[in-house]
């Protein structure tokens, strides 16, 4: 037994892997990296890195059934074209596939906010019949990215996987037409914070940013960034309006049939913040989707008795 318990510690040392510091938690996915068929991953095949130190993975659980109990907002730009009204049945059907236990909410980004049309909620008919054809050019103007930072802001649940399907051109025309945007950088922030995890949609938007090139392929590269700092997808096809949103719902269902909540310790800060982490498996086929970065708290200072 104690041979046992000094050759663990001797391993352990060698890999250079934490035994102490603050636990954080995480929502991921693991996806094939050849064909369809998704590995099962076991807590002992995951590993995690905050820089070059490997840290010790405490919980791994597959977020299936009743432990799911994910919170997902469809989150659409009210300024999207109208012919996103051809997509509106299949939302409906993404909506009430969903299990039961996902809470899913309403919201139509407009002037830089979310006007919640159905809060979150477990009747997912009540949901899906809340959805209606965007308002066009009049909600044009104002910043997706402003719109997602007040949903995450007024985000009423707490401590369960967060979701956000954003359908949207992704052309901000407060944040500058060049790569650095700073309120999408403000909304990848606050959604690392949250343990977000966005699935942007790429739709036209109505107007002359329908039909710009150049106003175009900045949006895309911002939804594309936006989701790939969460741990969530993108999905476009062109500069069109694809016929159909239904093969981008079957990979979201199939990203989120395949999620897992984990957890690990970090080496804690000094102050609340954002540290860079990293997630990896060394078995064949399979690959963990997950944001870059994941918000850190201080360890409480240990408590004194007198």
């Amino acid at each position: 037994m104690i041979k046992d318990v000094l050759v663990t510690a001797l391993v352990t040392g060698m890999l250079g892997i934490a035994q102490d510091g603050v636990p954080v938690r995480m929502t991921v996915a693991v996806e094939a990296t050849h064909g369809k068929d998704v590995p099962e991953l076991q807590r002992e095949d995951v590993l995690a890195f905050q820089g070059k130190q490997r840290l010790p993975v405490t919980e791994w659980t597959a977020l299936k059934g009743e432990r799911a109990g994910r919170e997902l907002f469809m989150l659409i730009d009210d300024a999207s074209a109208m012919n996103l009204g051809s997509q509106l049945s299949e939302l409906r059907e993404f909506i009430n596939s969903q299990p039961a236990s996902t809470l899913i909410g309403i919201g139509y980004m407009r002037n830089g906010m979310t006007d919640i049309l159905q809060n979150l909620t477990s009747d997912h008919t009540k949901a899906a019949k809340t959805l209606r054809l965007p308002l066009g050019a009049i909600a044009g103007g104002a910043s997706p990215y402003l719109a997602l930072n007040d949903l995450v802001k007024r985000w009423p649940g707490c401590c369960v996987p967060k979701e956000v399907v954003l359908i949207s051109s992704g052309i901000d025309p407060l944040g500058g037409l060049s790569l650095a945007d700073p309120y999408l950088d403000s909304a990848i922030e606050q959604a690392q914070r949250a343990g977000l995890i966005v699935y942007a949609v790429y739709t036209p938007i109505t107007g002359h940013g329908g039909h710009s090139y150049w106003r175009m392929n900045w949006g895309q590269s911002h939804l594309a960034q936006l989701a790939e700092e969460t741990g969530g997808e993108s999905y476009m096809l062109g500069f069109e309006t694809p016929v159909s949103f239904a093969p981008y719902l079957r990979d979201i269902e199939d990203h989120l049939a395949h999620q897992y909540s984990v957890s690990f310790l970090a080496r804690p800060l000094a102050k609340p913040g954002l540290i860079d982490v990293r997630l990896a498996t060394e078995i064949p086929g399979a690959e963990i989707v997950a944001a870059p970065r994941v918000y850190v708290t201080p360890e409480p200072p240990p408590s004194t008795s007198h």
